[in-house]
């Protein structure tokens, strides 16, 4: 039997380590207490009260979105010579999922013990007008300091795949993200126009405020005097991470608490979002207002729109890595955050 909080929630891990507590409903992080770098323990995600919060909010707030995070221009894409439309959600395009995207399902618990918990989900063919049943596994595992999260699918028939956790993170465990540091390994970005959909190739980040490879003050990124953060009330782009393979790609310092996360991560981008669009229409499980800027989601993802770019059948682009899946694969987007605390 599954032990669950009277909010609903499933909960791995115990002091002094992390304890992740997570709602079946978008198989969605609620609560991640961690014993911070001032030796004071604190919850450091935004987190709704229930399922039914997850499912009527807009903020995707601690899920797991999906078929596709981000977004697909005007909600179509081609694949292997077939057209698929897909359901739009925002400002005419398909934005994670679409509004009844698996944020909104519940997932099954197929494995719980004290450290870890598998969820779940099978999607079937058509769901949302993407081709083929979809079966996803995420993964939650709390390992030392580290908390683990593996997001594996298979399909029954070619379809596109892009998967990530939509968790807002706040190492102060309250107030705004203005303070943080934040460094993130990636020569380039994504540029977008004011609908958020790719204008194009990648561009430098040189003499940009997405340029991150050095820590850098979240409220003078999100502040500054460029087209780009201009229309995006913030930061909401994607970063094209350096390297390949497992690797460290960010590092989050909360000086007040003097707390540190790295992101580790396989994948080739990382949407920043500054929490541009929290309006205070949402509470949190303890009843407090979500507003701009109250917290920070690190996605590891590929890049928005990638079905419409690069080779057309669906390969290997080394600037758009294709988000094509076929019978056989096994898709598996692996991240870890992992707690320290600052000297």
């Amino acid at each position: 039997m599954v032990n669950q909080t009277p909010l609903g929630a499933i909960v791995i891990g115990r002091a002094p380590g992390p304890e992740l507590h997570v709602l079946p409903v978008g198989a969605t992080v609620q609560r991640l207490l961690v014993t911070c770098g001032d030796g004071v323990r604190r919850d450091l995600v935004l987190g709704l009260a229930d399922g039914d919060a997850v499912r009527s909010g807009t903020d995707y707030v601690g899920s797991i979105v999906g078929r596709y995070a981000n977004r697909i221009a005007h909600g179509r894409f081609v694949l292997d010579g077939a057209q698929h439309e897909l359901p739009v959600n925002d400002r005419g395009h398909h934005l994670h999922g679409g509004p009844d995207g698996f944020h909104t399902r519940t997932w099954d618990v197929v494995e719980h013990t004290a450290d870890e918990l598998a969820l779940e989900l099978v999607s079937p063919d058509g769901d949302a007008g993407y081709p083929g049943q979809l079966t996803v596994r995420a993964t939650y595992r709390v390992e030392g300091d580290i908390v683990h999260l593996d997001i594996a699918a298979t399909t029954t028939a070619p379809t596109i795949v892009n998967l990530t956790s939509h968790a807002y993170f706040n190492l102060h465990g309250a107030g705004t993200i203005d303070d943080h540091r934040l460094r993130v390994d990636a020569s380039r970005y994504t540029p977008v126009d004011e609908e958020s959909i790719p204008t194009g190739g990648h561009a430098r980040v040189e003499g940009t405020p997405f340029d991150l490879r050095a820590p850098t003050r979240l409220g003078d990124v999100v502040r500054a005097d460029h087209p780009q953060v201009r229309d995006s009330r913030g930061i909401d782009h994607n970063l094209v991470l350096d390297g390949t393979g497992w690797r460290t790609v960010a590092v989050l310092d909360g000086p007040i608490t003097r707390t540190r996360m790295e992101l580790w991560s396989n994948q080739p981008g990382l949407q920043v979002y500054t929490g541009n669009f929290l309006a205070g229409t949402a509470t949190d499980h303890a009843g407090r207002m979500l507003r701009q800027g109250d917290g920070l989601c690190l996605e590891p993802q590929l890049a928005p729109d990638a079905p419409n770019r690069g080779s057309a059948d669906g390969t290997m682009d080394p600037d758009w890595p294709s988000a094509v899946l076929r019978p056989g694969e096994t898709y598996v987007n692996r991240m870890a955050w992992l707690f320290s605390s600052l000297a």
